[in-house]
């Protein structure tokens, strides 16, 4: 090996080199220091979410594999860790991990990526065109949860591009099939790739956006969520021909059936984490709704109170469980009358409730020995604490950009992949710091799904703090 020069020369040289090291070095450091920028932060995570929309992930069949070969390679490049989990054919999962020094248990930021179908028949834009319009990104997925994912993923990019400190992993998981279930989703992760999120302590996912009300922006966070049950009512009649009606045929049993179910009204309950949310909000609103909300379920008694309450499709959610009548089988052909007819419900169950013990409650409700009641296997799950650090960075948070602001926690009356770690016993959060206004809600599952540009810019930002108050300071 030819020697680099004499001594004094290469003493010269090394010292050349710490110091361009150490400017370097003290550049990072500045850059982790002085954080994003956040206009151009928002807007590449507004760009990152017009182009994903347009990824068509509708489930089923899911194709989630198309918004994983979308996302990867935005993380690819940055350096960041990434693994695909496979489910099924076009079916997958993406996983991302940004290390730490372990000092603290790892965060997981979850979202899916699977959005519910969309009848363009019914739309105002192309529900997968990526339109910007009216200050608002349109398609299916802005705000179910295509938004947050973006968030979840800018924020991973922006830890990584400034070198910030990290004294906790974070990890980025994608999901396919939330939204029919989880089987070929996070039931696959943490089935057979359970290991790439053992011991984490935490996380964040969706579940509650922030909202107005009188005229205040409230912050939420979603500590539990409802339990699904599909449930399948069969009925059996005598066949024949449809020009010889038959009082007895399978149809019309399950119109009975059905009948009941939708006259039944099933028991109030109110549990003490509703009470807690209604109490938060009881303080900003006018006597007498105020006394009735700081004690919900004796102001429920009362039945013109009940009766102005439960009108709200969100409240009644939260106090009772709830049967929506959601398919409907029969004949295929005009002028047969089929030997059996059949109806799916989307029952949700409140934290705690027993599905087997709701069966028979809905079976003595049908009072048909000839209706057969089939339920699929659900994941039941409490609760999560309601004091937890990532509770307080996100109060804090809020506190620091309006000192005004509440933090409420109210239940999440649909469900999400949540509930598998709740199960597990690991504390997950659903918050999206997105303020709705106005109709903005109505978009869930429903037609011109959208989400107001300004926020998905502001939200980029105050989703950053919260996660590197988590992670790093």
């Amino acid at each position: 090996m030819r020697p680099e020069g004499p001594p004094a020369s290469r003493s010269r040289a090394g010292v050349r080199l710490a110091a361009s090291l150490l400017v370097v070095l003290v550049a990072a450091v500045a850059r982790g220091a002085e954080g994003p920028d956040w206009a151009a932060l928002g807007r590449e995570a507004v760009g990152i979410l017009v182009d994903y929309i347009k990824v068509d992930t509708t489930n089923p069949p899911g194709n989630e594999r198309r918004a994983v070969d979308f996302l990867k390679p935005l993380l690819d490049r940055e350096g960041i860790e990434t693994r695909v989990i496979d489910s099924a054919p076009g079916r997958a999962n993406l996983y991302a991990r940004l290390r730490g020094d372990g000092r603290r248990p790892a965060l997981v930021l979850l979202n899916h990526l699977d959005v519910v179908p969309a009848d363009a028949r019914f739309w105002s834009v192309d529900p997968f065109a990526g339109v910007v319009k009216d200050g608002y990104v349109w398609g299916r997925g802005a705000l179910d949860m295509k938004s947050l994912g973006v968030l979840q993923l800018v924020t991973l990019l922006a830890l990584k591009r400034h070198g910030v400190p990290l004294r906790a992993d974070v990890i980025f998981l994608g999901t396919a099939d939330e939204e029919a279930g989880g089987n070929q989703g996070i039931a696959v992760v943490l089935g057979q790739q359970a290991d790439l999120v053992r011991g984490a302590g935490v996380v964040l996912s969706e579940g509650a956006f922030n909202f107005l009300r009188n005229g205040r922006v409230f912050w939420a966070v979603n500590l539990g969520e409802k339990s699904p049950v599909s449930v399948t009512l069969t009925a059996t009649g005598t066949p024949g021909h449809g020009s010889m009606p038959r009082a007895d045929s399978a149809v019309n049993r399950l119109i009975a059936a059905l009948s009941r179910v939708m006259a039944w009204e099933t028991p109030i309950k109110v549990l003490p984490d509703v009470q807690a949310f209604y109490a938060a909000m009881a303080e900003f609103e006018p006597s007498p709704v105020r006394e009735r909300l700081g004690d919900l379920a004796t102001g429920l008694q009362d039945p013109a109170f009940r009766q102005e309450f439960t009108r709200n499709l969100s409240n009644n959610a939260r106090v009772r469980n709830t049967i929506s009548i959601t398919m409907l089988e029969a004949s295929n052909k005009i002028n047969v009358i089929p030997a059996t007819a059949s109806a799916r419900l989307d029952v949700r169950l409140l934290p705690g409730e027993d599905p087997a013990a709701f069966v028979e409650q809905l079976k003595a409700t049908i009072a048909d020995e000839r209706v057969q009641i089939r339920i699929a296997t659900t994941v039941v799950a409490g609760s999560s604490p309601d004091t937890h650090p990532a509770l307080e960075a996100i109060r804090a948070v809020a506190r620091a950009h309006d000192p005004q602001a509440p933090l409420v926690m109210p239940m999440t009356t649909g469900a999400s992949d949540c509930r598998y770690f709740r199960q597990r016993g690991t504390p997950c959060y659903g918050f999206t710091p997105i303020t709705l206004r106005g109709r903005d809600g109505e978009g869930f599952h429903g037609n011109d799904e959208r989400v107001a540009v300004d926020q998905v810019i502001e939200g980029t930002r105050l989703y950053y703090e919260v996660v590197r108050r988590l992670v790093a300071d």
